[in-house]
């Protein structure tokens, strides 16, 4: 059923996807080749083990670049030899923590990585569609009373926030310094989105992963900071956002080429990061528990983190389809299929993703405009 909603734009087309192997980009990856596109991939080997890029085996399904998003001079060799028409730049640093412990090496990442990505679509004459993911974190988070709106001003107390808002600013800069003049034909967003949860996540430091394993191990679940609140949605959710999105701007140059929050409506009551934990206990029939580990000297981390997503609701016609619970439910039957190895995992992955689509059909989402 997903390929009669996107395919009359991407079936054919040759994709640029930075980042390709990484958690949200291997799901990204997945759903573009099903769609019919011709994916470029251009990112280090996958940063975990096991990873679902290669559990997915889209290595041999696309046209794989292993180079770091820093190599500017590769960057532009690779979009001059293959021409892309849209990219996708998702190539991060994407932790928090480690943002703590490497700092330089994520701002190399985040912000240069993100000019060199600029810099290389200035020059080109293939791409008419770019899209710059960055994170909820991008915003100066000193507002408690209301969720962050796009207008809200850029910041970041760790460095990885710190990183993402530095991206955003010069994704700015090159809009109206190059990209929003002379008639240049490239469109240029920014993409913004909540804690992203999904099946294949094996990051260090997040709540599912995290969770699975422990109880994988049979141990109990430990959690530094339980009363923590964010903008928790499922991986597809803001996927689905950037290929709507991504589909406005190729027929639309101007209108669609701005920042854009994608998150849950604001409406809904969102989960700590206990309440995340215990679901997953109830749902896993576990007799574990939660340990609450001692947080005293960790670093910097905020509290509450919430975005307002209500003008990608009013103007592109999306929104997030799936409850948290729906969600839940879909993230641990993908880790139990996983386990037992009863399927195939792009098989079952690819199912996941015609049920979203199935579900959002069912919600009326405009998906046929």
């Amino acid at each position: 059923m997903s390929q009669k909603i996107f395919n009359d734009i991407f079936k054919g087309k040759t994709v640029l996807v930075t980042g390709h192997t990484g958690f949200i980009g291997s799901w990204l990856t997945l759903w573009l080749k099903y769609l019919g596109a011709n994916i470029i991939g251009y990112s280090l080997n996958p940063p975990t083990d096991p990873s679902l890029f290669d559990i997915l085996n889209l290595d041999n399904e696309i046209t794989n670049v292993t180079s770091d998003i820093r190599d500017k001079e590769k960057l532009f060799e690779t979009v001059k030899k293959y021409e892309p028409e849209f990219v996708f730049h998702l190539a991060a640093q994407s932790l928090v923590r480690d943002s703590y412990e490497n700092p330089l090496n994520t701002f190399e990442i985040n912000v240069l990585g993100t000019a060199n990505m600029l810099e290389v679509l200035r020059f080109s004459t293939s791409v008419k569609v770019a899209l710059i993911m960055t994170s909820d974190k991008c915003y100066d988070n000193k507002i408690s009373n209301r969720p962050h709106i796009e207008d809200d001003p850029m910041g970041g107390i760790d460095p990885y926030s710190a990183s993402k808002g530095a991206a955003e600013l010069i994704t700015s800069s090159y809009k109206d310094s190059f990209f929003n003049i002379n008639d240049h034909k490239i469109s240029i967003s920014t993409i913004r989105a909540g804690n992203i949860l999904g099946g294949g996540d094996w990051a260090k430091d997040r709540i599912i992963p995290d969770s699975i394993n422990a109880i994988a191990r049979n141990h109990n679940i430990k959690i530094r900071n339980p009363d923590s609140i964010r903008p928790w949605q499922y991986v597809l959710e803001p996927i689905s956002g950037m290929l709507w999105l991504a589909r406005k701007m190729y027929s639309n140059q101007k209108e669609f080429n701005q920042s854009w929050n994608f998150g849950p409506e604001i409406r809904q009551k969102f989960l700590t990061v206990k309440e995340i934990a215990d679901y997953i206990l109830t749902k896993s029939n576990s007799s574990l528990k939660i340990d609450f580990a001692d947080n005293s000297n960790q670093p910097f981390e905020s509290k509450k983190l919430m975005i307002d997503s209500s003008k990608a609701y009013s103007n592109l016609d999306w929104k997030n389809i799936y409850t948290i619970d729906d969600a839940l439910s879909e993230i641990i039957a993908w880790y139990k299929t996983y386990q037992n190895k009863q399927e195939d995992m792009k098989e079952f992955s690819i199912s996941q993703i015609d049920n979203y689509v199935s579900k959002a059909k069912q919600v009326n989402m405009n998906w046929t405009k």
